[in-house]
């Protein structure tokens, strides 16, 4: 595990930052505590567009530029607490703290490991939370490297090109139910790609995955194994999918394993030791933004030290060497990183890990008990629900909808208010959808499981049994 960390709670001091927020508005000199009593009184619905052209200096008769920033920032205010159906983190008022950083161009061009020609980059702090990562995963500090990436896509792309290299004739194995950038690597790449079929709750179909590597015997296996799907928050079992690979006579000199854990990268470790270098994985990336939290999107990535050689190039004109997808890296997100990693601690992550899951419970149970269809698979922190009927409430509460399935993602910025008045609302607006009672509710047993339907025939088939 990492050895950053304090023994309390985040609670860094807050410092306004100058020239956005009217004097008048902050309370006890806390912007965040600003917003949160803004929120309270302040109508829902979805923000517009702004339909905003760039002027010239002196011709524009419209509002000043600092009058068109406030009302942006107002409108976002006024929608925090509605940010529901997405996985970002949005606790990290120590930004005020780091805002006079915005100063300086930042720059971690490179190797992360290796110094720049020049003072404006933030590496320190880039390998200050790649080695955090590396003591949380169980590698070695002198077996990895890694990089802090600008998303998880990235770390997706970085992975699978990672494994493309070693195993050039590889196939790549991923289920259905997998992030859309792993399609998108195999595109890139030109990779053969194997899509694997998912089971209901959006776990890997372990049978089908033996099945095509049986198929496919004779070239190596390039495999994605998703630690929290986008959707459902499903985790493919990284043990069943070792042991599918040793039946089929796979031996470690044949696969190239990457792990897939943006959401659940920071919770899983915390609950069950499942993500872990001991093992035969090559590669293992998050998302930063998500439930650590940063103002910008932003990831972590980390392969074993051996397999990069096969990227790296030598690049004189930064007289570095690069194994990046991206080259030039905002140097603004390792110092957020590091800072949040250094304030919470890991006494702070397993009280957000335990607030969440227990949070998600709450929410199940209370739409549970209300006749409403929901699932919530183990260790997750999403909640699969029957998508709502009526798109202005969906925008409102800024869900991600599939075919008849909508989720909230509960972040640890959502607390149990939030959740109540979002059922509240959700029940009323169902007594409109479905004239109470007289119209029922879907079936969506297809998609979530029989055992998860509400409707009135998997109801009374439930009860019967």
């Amino acid at each position: 595990m990492g050895s950053l960390s304090f023994e309390k709670d985040f609670e860094p001091s807050v410092i306004t930052p100058r020239g956005l927020v009217p004097p008048g508005l902050i309370v006890n000199g806390d912007f965040g505590e600003m917003m949160r009593l803004k929120i309270s009184s302040t109508p829902t619905t979805p923000r517009k567009n702004l339909n905003l052209s760039v002027t010239e200096p002196g011709k524009n008769d419209g509002p000043s530029l600092d009058c068109t920033l406030m009302n942006y920032i107002d409108t976002l205010t006024q929608r925090i607490n509605y940010h529901i159906g997405y996985p970002v983190n949005i606790c990290y008022e120590h930004y005020a703290n780091l805002a006079p950083l915005l100063q300086f161009h930042l720059n971690n061009c490179g190797d992360p490991f290796l110094q720049n020609t020049v003072d404006f980059h933030s590496k320190d702090f880039e390998v200050a939370v790649l080695n955090w990562f590396a003591d949380l995963w169980e590698i070695e500090r002198d077996q990895y490297w890694g990089y802090v990436t600008n998303g998880g896509t990235e770390g997706n792309l970085h992975g699978i090109l990672v494994g493309r290299e070693l195993f050039p004739d590889g196939i790549l194995y991923a289920s259905k139910d997998s992030h859309y950038s792993v399609a998108k690597a195999a595109m890139m790449y030109r990779m053969d790609f194997e899509n694997i079929n998912a089971s209901i709750n959006g776990e890997m179909d372990y049978s089908d995955l033996k099945a095509k590597l049986l198929q496919n015997k004779g070239k190596p296996a390039i495999i994605n194994v998703t630690i929290g799907s986008t959707f459902k928050g499903a985790i493919d079992d990284l043990d069943v999918i070792l042991q599918t690979l040793e039946d089929c006579g796979y031996t470690q000199d044949q696969f190239y394993i990457h792990c897939d854990a943006a959401l659940n990268g920071l919770i899983i470790p915390f609950i069950k030791n499942m993500i872990t270098f001991k093992k035969p994985i090559g590669s293992v990336t998050i998302s930063g933004h998500k439930f650590l939290g940063c103002p910008m999107p932003c990831g972590v990535q980390i392969t074993r030290k051996s397999y990069i050689n096969n990227l790296s190039r030598r690049v004189e004109y930064i007289a570095s060497v690069d194994a990046t997808i991206s080259g030039s890296r905002n140097g603004l997100t390792p110092i957020f990183l590091w800072y949040s990693l250094s304030a919470k601690g890991q006494i702070g992550f397993q009280k957000d890990v335990k607030r969440c899951l227990d949070n998600a419970i709450y929410l199940k149970d209370r739409l549970q008990k209300a006749g409403i269809s929901v699932m919530l698979n183990e260790l997750s922190i999403i909640v699969v629900l029957e998508r709502p009927r009526d798109h202005e409430f969906v925008r409102r509460w800024q869900l991600s909808c599939v075919r008849d399935m909508a989720h909230v993602i509960v972040m640890p910025g959502i607390t149990r208010e939030t959740l109540d008045g979002f059922i509240t609302d959700l029940l009323q607006q169902r007594k409109k959808w479905y004239q109470d009672g007289r119209i029922s509710a879907p079936c969506v047993a297809s998609d979530i499981g029989a055992q998860n339907c509400a409707c009135s025939y998997h109801k009374i088939d439930y009860i019967i049994a």
